[in-house]
């Protein structure tokens, strides 16, 4: 609990030292300072940078969305662009070079691999989480593997949920941050919507269950994390 206490009155001291307001400098060049610690912190990141951490580097009454899209209309041209996804940004490179760089770094690209029955059951994990591992085989009228569920684990698209209220209480699943940054999504409510595809007659249980993948998950298994989908 001190340690804890020490830490968090630290980072106050070190905030404190930081200028973030930048008063001192003219509007025009006061703007480029925060475009420019925004870009480098997004740049620096492995993962997606939120809104939150970004405030920590610019004044109270700046916008992160316009500083957002001045760095976006800069990179216009470029090979790489800033993203939303994951409840963040990052910089991702644009689909055009994607066999640019797939013959550059060859295997030591991050490829994911999945078959048709693991993306059906990740979208059905997407659009109902959480979901049972009995509620998939219900929907599919088979038995969904532990296998098939280990392995969506392992790439890290899915995490097990709350336990639902049900007799012996099983886990449920629900997807993850890198599930959402593999598909380009920036949250769920990105996914198209279920019902009115049912609706437009584009996705029915039908269409699922014989294989009648949306476009947005097709191509699942080839994308890179550093790539930008296609929209």
């Amino acid at each position: 609990m001190a340690e804890t206490t020490r830490r968090r009155r630290g980072r106050t001291e070190e905030d404190g030292l930081f200028d973030r307001e930048l008063d001192h400098l003219p509007p025009e060049a006061r703007w480029r300072e925060w475009m420019n610690r925004v870009e480098a912190t997004i740049f620096a990141a492995s993962e997606p940078v939120g809104r939150e951490t970004l405030t920590r580097i610019v004044g109270k009454s700046c916008s992160i969305d316009l500083l957002i899209d001045d760095i976006r209309e800069e990179l216009r041209g470029r090979p790489y662009d800033l993203v939303a996804v994951a409840g963040g940004w990052k910089h991702l490179t644009r689909p055009a070079y994607a066999d640019a760089i797939r013959t550059a770094v060859g295997g030591n690209e991050r490829k994911v691999d999945l078959t048709q029955s693991e993306v059906l059951v990740l979208m059905c994990i997407a659009y109902f989480q959480p979901i049972t591992r009995a509620e998939l085989s219900s929907f599919f009228g088979k038995e969904i593997s532990r296998d098939l569920i280990g392995n969506l684990r392992s790439f890290g698209f899915i995490a097990s949920g709350p336990r639902a209220p049900q007799p012996g209480a099983p886990y449920t699943y629900v997807t993850t941050q890198a599930f959402l940054l593999e598909f380009a999504l920036e949250t769920l409510r990105d996914l198209p919507d279920f019902e009115a595809l049912e609706d437009a007659g584009l996705l029915s249980k039908e269409k699922l269950l014989a294989g009648d993948i949306m476009p947005r998950f097709a191509g699942g298994g080839d994308l890179g994390a550093g790539t930008i989908m296609d929209e």
